[in-house]
């Protein structure tokens, strides 16, 4: 309840004053009209003329609703809901200022709710996936988004800078899945203490080289500064204490295919980390002797495989995910994911979309040796036991299929069924059978 009446007047609040900023009570596409991008509607045409004047607003929002209904580790049915607000700007500069090739973008999130995962999963080790992708790296206001993006020579190199998110960029594409096994920038998913996602951002930036129209290599680096996870630290901008810098390499190709010009998205990059991580091999007696840089790869292969009369805005996708950590410091040392996405399936609900896919995520061996050699060392060899570690070994398993319903141009509904198979990748943990509803809203 407290979480419906905050967003019912955080909405208000919104919607009164975009209005007001309008000037106008009367709109090119009026509020709430179905055909209109924004919920909100064009503020009486003033939001078309400021885009076309380098001069663009996002306000969006993100609701995640999810009910286990059998397994996990709490058996009990629960419901829980998390969500998150996004507010933007984007900047033409060249339009505004006339600099070359120039844009900015300023956002700030807010993302708020419980997480069902805590549920599914021991709570004495916790889990390695999420069915709530949007809940997570705190429930707390953050400047996410706070950059420059210039071009040189006729855009064939890009640099950017500023407060930066790493996945915005690299081992990206754009997932409508709940799951977080199933989303972009599945390299910082399983290595989070190494590469910081949305809507952590961090000091940094990257050099982009368009070779061609279709093929780029780019080269980021960002700041290590561990505090940016911590609730109340979403506007701290010092970047102290910095522990070293994350730098990832990415080469990728962006054909269009055929004569239906079918869409393709192939990543394939590697990362290194001058942050030193306990070596998990190397444990022994309650510590461990050595500490080493933490460095991984990843592959990401999305295409379009074939079009629906003749319109690539409709047709079938296929999306291969796959990423390698080290093993001396990863505690999850490799992932692979499989998907597919349908999009426009019925001729009367073009814009709809149907999903579905599998994911694996596995469990570093020597993090589990770990386990139970401090099982060992404390005496303990009973599950039950309260100070007994569980041991995750071998991999969890995660399914989902959705059906995105394009509701208007403003809101979609996508409700999704999810299976966990032996969630945190404790054998003890009965599988989850996960229901949910995503929201999507654009004001």
């Amino acid at each position: 309840m407290k979480s419906e009446s905050t967003l019912k007047r955080t909405v208000a609040f919104c919607g009164v004053g975009l209005l007001l900023a309008s000037g106008q009570a009367l709109a090119d596409y009026a509020p709430l009209s179905i055909d209109s991008p924004y919920a909100f509607g064009d503020w009486g045409g003033n939001r078309s003329q400021l885009e076309q004047d380098g001069v663009q607003f996002q306000v969006n929002y993100t609701m995640e609703s999810a009910s286990n209904f059998s397994g996990g580790y709490n058996q009990s049915t629960s419901a829980r809901y998390t969500d998150q607000w996004g507010f933007g700007t984007t900047l033409d500069l060249e339009k505004l200022l006339n600099w070359t090739d120039t844009q900015f973008q300023a956002t700030v999130t807010s993302r708020n709710g419980q997480n069902l995962t805590d549920y599914i999963n021991d709570p004495r080790s916790g889990g390695l996936s999420s069915v709530q992708e949007v809940w997570g790296r705190g429930q707390t206001w953050r400047l996410t988004q706070f950059w420059i993006n210039k071009g040189f020579f006729d855009h064939t190199v890009e640099v950017k800078a500023g407060r930066v998110t790493v996945g915005e960029d690299f081992d990206s594409w754009p997932s409508k899945f709940q799951n977080l096994a199933f989303g972009g920038g599945q390299a910082g998913n399983w290595r989070g203490d190494r590469w910081y996602n949305w809507p952590v951002s961090q000091w940094g930036g990257r050099v982009k080289f368009n070779f061609t129209p279709e093929v780029f290599l780019q080269v980021g680096f960002y700041n290590q500064t561990p505090s940016n996870y911590d609730t109340g630290n979403g506007f701290r901008l010092d970047g102290s204490p910095t522990e070293g810098n994350l730098v990832p390499v990415e080469l990728g190709w962006q054909p269009t295919l055929g004569a239906d010009k079918l869409q393709g998205n192939y990543r394939a990059g590697f990362y290194y980390s001058s942050v030193k991580g306990d070596n998990y091999s190397s444990y022994s007696n309650g510590q461990y002797g050595e500490d080493n840089h933490s460095y991984g790869g990843y592959l990401l292969l999305q295409q379009q495989l074939f079009a629906m009369g003749g319109d690539n805005k409709r047709g079938l996708s296929i999306v291969a995910q796959g990423v390698m950590n080290d093993h001396k410091t990863s505690k999850t040392d490799n992932y692979q994911s499989l998907a597919l996405v349908w999009t426009g399936p019925f001729n009367s609900r073009t814009e709809d979309e149907i999903g579905i896919g599998a994911a694996r995520i596995h469990v570093n061996d020597d993090y589990s040796k770990m386990l139970r050699q401090t099982n060992r060392e404390n005496g303990v060899n009973d599950y039950d036991n309260p100070t007994y570690l569980p041991i995750q070994s071998g991999s969890e398993y995660n399914y989902e299929i959705y059906y995105n319903a394009h509701v208007t141009n403003w809101m979609n509904l996508r409700p999704n069924l999810q299976y966990v198979a032996s969630p945190g990748a404790i054998s003890e943990v009965k599988d989850a059978f996960v229901g949910g509803i995503t929201a999507t809203i654009n004001f």
